[in-house]
């Protein structure tokens, strides 16, 4: 007995060695370092929760444009135009990471105001905050979207899901990379149309939008159930959301993240949070010079004075380009 209490004091010694020296990668705490270091003074603080909702619900812009029906025939986003989706799915969420421990600053539901839908929900994030994959998957999409989403990653998951992430300021993932749940998989940022910093998060079934709040509990930072089930007549309906657990929440998540100072989005800060840190691109299959000029925030013109290459010049998979 007494050598098993030993094996067993060794086993939690050398557990709680392993969780100190744990650090992030070195891509991800340089790029999360220079973003905030990055930052103005805007002479914008938060005082309290309220005035935080105010003035962004006041300010809110026109929801994104739907990436899934809008462009309704791009072959590379709107992969279930042709697909007959069931009435009714249960799916396992069991395995899941919240992808921000955020509160919600704008819920899912249709904006009267613009006539159209926010098909996913608005989540508080700092500039260069964490923002991790809700479930294992495959990163299907990373692009730039200037008067929508900003830049943003999409991933389909191993249980059919796939889920959206917006305005983002950074990616640290790749196309076709695989992701467990709770992989970094970018960092937060204010691009695209967007008021200020925040995690514009969208939970989708083979292209219907899910109202996030019918599988996660924001409030608890869990999900309501191990599974979800996908239904056509109430799958736009919230889970026992309460606006008044959220504000709770809010003030002990600002109590431990305070908010930063932070520039308010222009022309100017979108063009330049539109590009990759990087200096340099690999050809990935599929590519064409517009889509990689788009991916980063430059034109085709200058991608070829850069590379002494022309628009006719026959693009290598893994090939190395110079995009600034």
């Amino acid at each position: 007995m007494k050598g098993i209490i030993t094996a067993l004091s060794l086993m939690v010694a050398a557990f709680s060695l392993s969780a100190e020296s744990y650090v992030l990668p070195d891509r991800h705490a340089s790029n999360h370092d220079a973003l905030l270091a990055n930052q103005g003074n805007a002479g914008i603080m938060v005082e309290n929760t309220t005035k935080y909702l105010e003035e962004i619900f006041a300010e809110e812009e026109e929801p994104e444009f739907d990436i899934y029906t809008e462009g309704w025939d791009s072959k590379r986003v709107n992969c279930y135009a042709n697909t007959k989706v069931p009435s009714r799915a249960t799916i396992d969420v069991s395995k899941f990471s919240m992808p921000h421990p955020g509160y919600i600053t704008s819920p899912y539901g249709y904006r009267r105001r613009f006539k159209r839908m926010h098909k996913g929900v608005d989540i508080k994030l700092n500039i260069g905050d964490t923002v991790r994959s809700a479930f294992d998957g495959r990163i299907r999409i990373i692009n730039f979207e200037r008067k929508g989403y900003g830049k943003y990653v999409v991933v389909r998951h191993t249980n059919d899901l796939e889920t959206v992430y917006g305005h983002l300021s950074d990616y640290l993932v790749e196309e076709g990379q695989y992701v467990k749940a709770g992989d970094p998989i970018a960092l937060g940022g204010n691009t695209g149309r967007s008021t200020g910093p925040h995690l514009h998060f969208e939970t989708r079934y083979m292209g219907y939008a899910i109202n996030p709040c019918a599988i996660f509990d924001f409030a608890n930072q869990t999900t309501h159930t191990d599974t979800y089930t996908f239904d056509k007549n109430t799958y736009q309906d919230a889970r026992n959301f309460s606006p008044a657990a959220n504000t709770e929440y809010a003030k002990e998540y600002l109590k431990k993240n305070p908010n930063k100072p932070y520039v308010r989005n222009s022309s100017a800060t979108a063009s330049s949070g539109s590009r990759s840190s990087s200096s340099s691109y690999r050809v990935r299959k599929g590519d064409s010079l517009s889509k990689i000029a788009s991916r980063n925030g430059t034109t085709v013109a200058k991608l070829c004075k850069l590379n002494g290459i022309t628009t006719k010049t026959k693009l290598q998979v893994g090939q190395r380009l110079k995009v600034r």
